[in-house]
């Protein structure tokens, strides 16, 4: 068995998507350093987070689904080093399922990861994030949700809140194993959270190259506003999916076409924001009163007093939206045109091919016609 196993189970939108491209885009040299990430690909650590969640859709999963965690927990057990367990949706567990997870991963010495931000961006990401995920809500919808006690709430205060997830995951190991990561303030060296987590984990932070990686970026104010009013035409069953959702709704519109157009940056509501900052200061209290250790400043997740002027999602228009949706659909027309001419070009070589004669049958001729060699053998 590992001797130390690292579960980082998010926040989410905590800097989670660059750590873990970090890792499996170099996991072989992690081995070399005596850290191994299980698993075939990324997908096995969500896969694992929905298991141990209880999935209501868990009977519908594949065999590799409904294994992922007995599969990572099997490679743990055969490995004598350290190890790391990386999905943001582990934050969704009970104290119960997070019990079940330390006790599978026994008698490995157990460490829990969380990675953090100021609620304020923590929660204006997670709105965005949930529109990527074919969410309709608007921002003052999303700040209405009551606080689910399901381990199947992502896009809740349940996981955003990390003073709510600590309370649930602390008491399944010692605070000293509990190692809280705040997001490095503005102006801090984009890699500066790889370097502490990295370091935590055992490896040489220094080792590895993160022009690999990518940040996950930020829609704007009108950009997020279109892709709501989108994805009310999007809930039929062609993107109930999630690997639909991921290819169609998250990269090829939200990151590939409304994420470049770099729109304005905007804020919940006052009241929303006073909110975040009763929670961020809640938390920050809790931190230092658990005895967990720290790894950063407790100061960067505090929301400040003082904030730039910036516009609210309920103010876009319908003339913004509109102006959008005609670039984006200017864009789409670009893209069809391509990738049909792509799809017409591959069908010629196709059957180009179809009609040449076999190999077999052009050496044929020649044997029969040597005088026909020069034209049938090419």
């Amino acid at each position: 068995m590992a001797e130390k196993v690292f579960l980082h189970i998010g926040l989410p939108k905590t800097g989670t998507t660059y750590l873990q491209t970090m890792m499996w885009g170099d996991r072989e040299r992690m081995r070399d350093q005596g850290v191994l990430l299980p698993g075939r690909e990324r997908r096995d650590h969500l896969w694992a987070s929905r298991v141990i969640r209880h999935d209501p859709n868990v009977a519908t999963f594949d065999e590799r689904r409904l294994t992922s965690w007995a599969r990572l927990t099997a490679e743990i057990a055969a490995w004598e080093a350290n190890a790391v367990i990386s999905h943001e949706f582990f934050a969704g567990a009970s104290t119960q399922e997070a019990a079940v997870m330390v006790a599978d991963l026994a008698p490995a010495e157990v460490h829990v990861v969380v990675t953090a931000r100021d609620a304020l961006g923590l929660f204006t990401s997670s709105w965005q994030e949930s529109l990527k995920n074919r969410d309709t809500v608007t921002m003052a919808e999303y700040a209405a949700k009551p606080v689910s006690q399901s381990s199947q709430a992502i896009w809740n205060w349940h996981t955003l809140d990390i003073r709510l997830v600590l309370e649930r995951w602390a008491p399944v190991v010692t605070p000293a194993n509990v190692h809280v990561l705040p997001l490095p303030g503005p102006g801090a060296p984009r890699n500066l959270i790889w370097e502490r987590f990295a370091t935590l984990l055992g490896l040489d932070p220094h080792e590895f190259d993160d022009e690999s990686s990518f940040p996950n970026e930020s829609m704007g104010v009108v950009e997020a506003e279109t892709l709501r009013r989108i994805n009310l035409h999007l809930q039929d069953d062609d993107f109930t999916k999630a690997v639909d959702r991921g290819v169609y709704i998250r990269t090829f519109l939200a990151d590939e076409r409304l994420v470049p157009r770099n729109g304005e940056r905007y804020w919940p509501a006052p009241g929303v924001i006073e909110e975040c900052r009763r929670r961020a200061d809640d938390a920050i209290e809790h931190i230092r009163a658990g005895g967990y250790d720290v790894i950063g400043d407790l100061e960067d997740l505090r929301v400040p007093a003082d904030l730039p002027e910036r516009r609210t999602a309920e103010s876009v228009t319908d003339a913004e939206v509109a102006e959008v949706a005609v670039a984006v659909a200017g864009q789409l027309m670009h893209d069809v045109r391509r990738l049909r001419m792509e799809r017409n070009a591959a069908r010629r070589r196709v059957a180009a091919l179809e009609e040449r004669p076999a190999p077999g049958f052009r050496h044929a001729i020649a044997e029969r016609f040597p005088w026909a060699r020069r034209f049938v053998i090419r």
